[in-house]
């Protein structure tokens, strides 16, 4: 440890990737906000996609190297070798942040390591995933091979920070299967822009549900699609994704795609929808559902996840049992009937959901890090 940063330590930080900004990377934006002047390491990075706030930062990313050249979900192997590889020699406390390769950091016994895990790699342990290149019968050989050295790896590497934050108890579970480890939970910043309306670029037919997502095969957007083609309830579907234009060619007139919509006009989306519908089954935490209930709207949710921790049936939403077209058509027509007879009360939700906003994450993280920092500095002095 430096001389005189036991009090203030040289903080760097590091996130997986930068190259699209969701939840992980919202998370990320304000844990980073709580150190304004510590570096972002990371293995890709893009700054398009990200916003103001960090592309403000100094960002250091590998470069002219085949890592930024190559898809993440063929050549994971490639991966743990960057967050390795990195030189955090003249830092104190090092703050990451991901699913995998974050906890992988080499860091020395003076030094202080804390990660924020999202989940455990989904594409190791068998949860659903974004990619579904390992369900290709030609993969499936090599690819058991590779995926058992990665989880050996795996759990190497979350031996190797000295605290773990979980993003929620579903989180914290999976940890210490996985693991071994206890992580502590803390909950991610949730919040719904204030900023100014927006003005849609289309009609919205009401009254209408809607769905917030990216559009992936593994959040099960077909199923909510096949259940309101003959449900026949308008529905409002906000997001990009691989699965865009099969969707579509899937959809009823009932069911309006928004494409990209930006924070003003997702805002004004959710709070004139009767309900959102979140499909996807064994969520980590779930930001989505928590945004909807922002704006005093309820849910109705796969019962499952970070699901089952932000919740209450009849208080802020529902669940539907199985991933199948025939169990939401069921649970969509109960849920429809509660909405309609004003069963939720929009003003207790949305007051109910302020416990996770960002001010919140805020205050939490850094108690955490502040108390784990005395400790540490303070057992490195005796």
């Amino acid at each position: 440890m430096a001389k005189g940063t036991r009090t203030k330590p040289k903080v760097a930080l590091a996130h997986e990737f930068l190259v699209h900004y969701g939840g992980a990377e919202k998370t990320f934006e304000a844990m980073a906000d709580l150190f304004p002047d510590a570096p972002v390491y990371t293995a890709k990075y893009d700054p398009k996609n990200m916003p103001d706030s960090l592309n403000r930062r100094k960002i250091i990313a590998p470069k002219n190297t085949i890592v930024n050249k190559v898809t993440k979900y063929i050549f994971t192997f490639l991966m743990a070798p960057v967050f390795e590889g990195f030189d955090f020699s003249k830092y104190d406390m090092i703050i990451s942040d991901g699913n995998t390769w974050n906890k992988g950091i080499l860091t020395k016994p003076e030094q202080l390591h804390i990660t924020y895990i999202h989940t455990p790699p989904r594409f190791l342990y068998k949860y659903s995933r974004e990619s579904s290149i390992r369900d290709k019968w030609y993969f499936r050989l090599p690819f058991s091979y590779l995926d058992n050295i990665l989880r050996l790896w795996d759990y190497t590497a979350a031996q190797r920070p000295d605290y773990i934050i979980a993003n929620s108890k579903n989180v914290q579970r999976r940890v210490e299967k996985f693991y071994r480890r206890k992580a502590t939970v803390i909950n991610p910043p949730v919040g719904i822009t204030e900023k100014g309306r927006a003005d849609l670029p289309f009609e919205l037919d009401k009254p209408y549900y809607c769905a917030i997502g990216r559009l992936a095969k593994y959040k099960n957007f077909h199923i909510l699609v096949e259940a309101f083609n003959l449900l026949g309830i308008p529905l409002v579907v906000v997001g990009t994704g691989s699965e865009e234009t099969q969707l579509k060619k899937m959809a009823g007139e009932n069911i309006l795609f928004t494409g990209f919509s930006s924070p003003e006009e997702k805002r004004v989306i959710l709070e004139n929808s009767l309900g959102l519908i979140n499909p996807v089954e064994d969520e980590d935490f779930g930001m989505v559902p928590v945004e909807a209930m922002m704006c005093g709207i309820p849910v109705l949710v796969h019962k499952s996840g970070g699901h089952l921790e932000t919740v209450v049936k009849g208080f802020n939403g529902m669940f539907f049992d199985e991933v199948s077209t025939e169990d939401l058509i069921a649970k969509m027509k109960i849920f429809d009937k509660a909405v309609r007879g004003n069963k939720f009360d929009k003003e207790k939700i949305k007051e109910a959901a302020q416990k996770y906003s960002e001010d919140r994450f805020k205050l939490e993280f850094k108690s955490f890090v502040d108390e784990k920092w005395e400790k540490f500095a303070g057992e490195a002095d005796r």
